[in-house]
């Protein structure tokens, strides 16, 4: 597995990170996944060994029983792990039982640390935007545990241009911590986040940290044009909420990624990870699992590397819809046009 370093802080990384949206399955996290201890001591030691050194786990997943299932998995072995966790959000069951004030940061901290049976956490992120609570009260919360040693490095997930911009103002202007990572929803059918997060990541310093490269299976190749929709998947419908996507063009992409994965004697997830990882800013993909067989194929993903001419098809093939004011901007040139 190869390394690659993240952003500003020094570690180096696996260009894989093993989400934990999976172990557990409860709290409405079930569709995701149902991994219990015995698996995941079994899928993180293969990880492990595999030279993934890379976890990305959360407070919210199966309302914490993610982290105590990661925790007890590394067990021995956790001085070779670098661990993401994320503070929740959501206020429940009680109404300071969430969100981002200091009091929910820092005991919600404290939590973490003692589900995942560790004395620090690498990256502790916020998981959302809080809207009720002014940033400078949650980035001072932030440095604080930095500076006490229970977190190395703090980051942010699910933010906007706007808000990741402020955010790194008000670190520099009160000399506090900056956020070091973002993790962003990024796949080849989710791709607006490149006309203002990317480049602000690459101007900030900030790693890119994509969740769901495989937006949520519908990458998987298990979804074809004129063919019944796959049985057992996550999703049983074209018409998803959340993952949102154009049938149309989604089977287009996934045909131009069965064309480019049989050129190299690889998969279509595989090549569907394969191509994140040669976009601008990022450090590592977290990758969902349900079994250790998926685990195992995910890794050949980095056996080997798509040609910039394999890339520039799929961009092609999947650029978001531009409209103002991008429709005048060129990421690549990174220059203004006329029309």
């Amino acid at each position: 597995m190869r390394m690659r370093f993240l952003g500003k802080t020094g570690l180096q990384v696996s260009e894989l990170c093993l989400g934990t949206g999976s172990f557990g399955g409860r709290g409405g996290y079930e569709r995701t996944g149902t991994i219990n201890q015995k698996e995941a001591d079994y899928i993180v030691s293969m990880a492990l060994d595999a030279g993934l050194n890379f976890f990305n786990t959360a407070e919210r997943y199966s309302s914490g029983w993610a982290e105590e299932i990661l925790g007890k998995a590394l067990g021995t072995r956790r001085k070779e792990a670098i661990i993401i966790s994320k503070i929740n959000p959501a206020r429940y069951p009680g109404p300071n039982d969430g969100g981002t004030s200091r009091k929910h940061i820092i005991e919600g901290c404290n939590a973490s640390l003692k589900r995942l049976g560790t004395d620090y956490i690498d990256i502790y992120e916020i998981h959302e935007f809080d809207e009720y609570t002014p940033l400078e009260v949650s980035l001072r919360a932030l440095d604080d545990l930095v500076r006490e040693g229970k977190v190395r490095y703090i980051g942010c997930s699910n933010f906007t241009g706007w808000q990741l911009m402020k955010s790194l103002a008000i670190s520099d202007k009160n000399g506090w911590e900056r956020f070091m990572t973002l993790e962003v929803r990024y796949s080849l059918v989710s791709r607006m986040l490149e006309y203002e997060l990317v480049p602000v990541c690459l101007d900030q310093g900030v790693a890119i940290l994509p969740w769901s490269p495989l937006h949520g299976g519908f990458l998987s190749g298990k979804y074809r044009r004129n063919k019944p929709l796959p049985k057992g998947a996550r999703f049983d419908s074209l018409e998803e909420k959340f993952f949102k996507i154009e049938p149309e063009k989604l089977f287009d992409i996934v045909e131009e990624l069965d064309i480019i994965a049989r050129a190299h004697n690889a998969t279509v997830p595989q090549t569907a990870l394969n191509y994140l990882l040669r976009k601008p800013g990022v450090a590592s993909l977290i990758i969902g699992i349900r079994t250790a067989e998926q685990l195992k194929e995910n890794l050949k993903a980095t056996d080997w590397e798509i040609t910039p001419e394999e890339v520039a098809r799929l961009d092609s093939i999947s650029e978001p819809y531009q409209d103002y004011p991008y429709h005048t901007w060129d990421p690549d040139k990174k220059a203004y046009t006329r029309h």
